[in-house]
């Protein structure tokens, strides 16, 4: 397994409306992707998203994203070293899959493997 470091960074937010240009005055970018149910800039090899329904899906702050090349391995060895799972690994379109581990800490790792 090997991982290409955290390149995703993934926000909560209330008003996706606000977040968005929050976070287009920070970033000097316009948004790559603009939906209803995801905002996402690309700053660099740097991704920033925001997720309207993070918090419903119990996120509780920003996540960042390890790119790993098999997510199912990443995962388990994460598991193995004495983290539980937290999100399990799905598909969010394009390929794109992601999951998450919490650790003895309680800090959430995220993992992100694009199939394509």
């Amino acid at each position: 397994m090997t991982t290409q470091g955290i390149q995703t960074v993934i926000y909560p937010v209330h008003d996706l409306a606000r977040a968005k240009a929050a976070f287009a005055a920070l970033l000097g970018a316009e948004p790559v992707a603009d939906s209803a149910y995801y905002v996402g800039f690309q700053v660099g090899a740097q991704h920033i998203g925001l997720n309207p329904n993070g918090h419903a899906s119990g996120m509780t702050g920003p996540v960042a994203y390890y790119h790993v090349d098999d997510i199912n391995k990443a995962q388990a060895a994460l598991v193995a070293a004495g983290g539980k799972e937290g999100e399990a690994v799905h598909e969010v379109g394009n390929g794109r899959l992601i999951a998450s581990v919490v650790d003895a800490d309680g800090n959430v790792i995220g993992l992100l493997q694009d199939t394509q």
